[in-house]
């Protein structure tokens, strides 16, 4: 039984890596010794969980079932394993975390090194992507996420808002104008997310006084950071995220425009710790959260 255990979880890493060499890779062994434990599989079960050919495999209908039993089993042992770490007198182990690339950059990243000065014990692997993926798929402890709402069957705590601000340079409003009003900004060059869902129609208000503005753009970019250097070198007004332009703000080199009016939503959105739930939370996921929420 403890031999089949095993290979159940090989079989299950071949199929999450999408590779034997691959799961051999995660797991730290040979691929043949991959191999042979999902062939040893295959006879426990009396049929071929795979079809294999010399550059890929599918899951024959047998093995889309085993493979489901064996998933189950892979999370139970990952949630045994957070049981044994929320037990422990102080935070060990790794904590894998995932998070949008600029927060990661510009937020998250420069305050990983208080938490791992104050727990020694712990390490971090962080990963930033922009696209939202599967915490248990990935093998993904935390990832912080922004949103105005989460897909069901994850728990999550807030970590504060996130909304998008206009900045530029002093020099560029020197030369060009401050705008009072957001009809003025049509007259600016602006700079914004290009895939942005709301384009070059920006919605705004201020308090119940609400207006649309169709702004002119000769440049949009697909990362707020990049925004921010055209916006540096006097390219224009820049549509940021607050976290991204929170440092050259604090400098002086970018003033905020409009400051006291917001983008409509769904244009902002609160910052979100989330992680798979469970009854209980592992002690070394807990205490970054808590970090991270000071």
């Amino acid at each position: 039984m403890m031999d089949m255990l095993k290979e159940m979880a090989m079989f299950a890493q071949v199929i999450e890596s999408g590779s034997f060499s691959a799961a051999a890779l995660q797991l730290g062994v040979n691929t043949s010794a991959v191999s042979r434990h999902v062939s040893r599989l295959e006879a426990h079960m009396g049929g071929r969980l795979l079809q294999r050919s010399t550059r890929s495999f599918a899951l024959t209908e047998l093995g889309k079932e085993v493979y489901a039993g064996c998933a189950r089993l892979v999370q139970a042992a990952r949630e045994t394993q957070a049981l044994a770490g929320s037990y422990s007198q102080s935070p060990t182990g790794i904590i894998r975390v995932s998070a949008p690339i600029v927060f990661g950059q510009v937020w998250l990243a420069p305050r990983l090194q208080g938490f791992l000065d104050t727990y020694p014990d712990v390490d971090i692997r962080l990963t930033l992507m922009d696209s939202t993926i599967d915490l248990i798929d990935e093998g993904v402890d935390l990832a912080i996420r922004i949103s105005r709402e989460l897909a069901p069957g994850l728990a999550a705590r807030p970590l504060g808002k996130m909304r998008y601000v206009l900045v530029a340079t002093p020099g560029y409003l020197r030369q060009h104008g401050n705008p009072s009003m957001p009809e003025e900004l049509s007259a600016h060059r602006c700079i914004y997310l290009g895939y942005a869902a709301f384009g070059d129609q920006w919605a705004m208000q201020r308090g119940k006084q609400q207006c649309q503005v169709q702004v002119s753009t000769r440049l949009t970019i697909n990362n707020s950071s990049a925004i921010l250097a055209a916006v540096l070198a006097g390219g224009g007004i820049g549509l940021v995220p607050d976290f991204t332009a929170e440092a050259a703000i604090a400098t002086g080199q970018v003033q905020v425009i409009l400051p006291d009016w917001d983008f409509c939503e769904p244009y902002t959105g609160n910052i979100y710790a989330v992680y798979t739930p469970g009854k209980h939370l592992a002690l070394k996921i807990r205490a970054l959260i808590d970090y991270l929420l000071k």
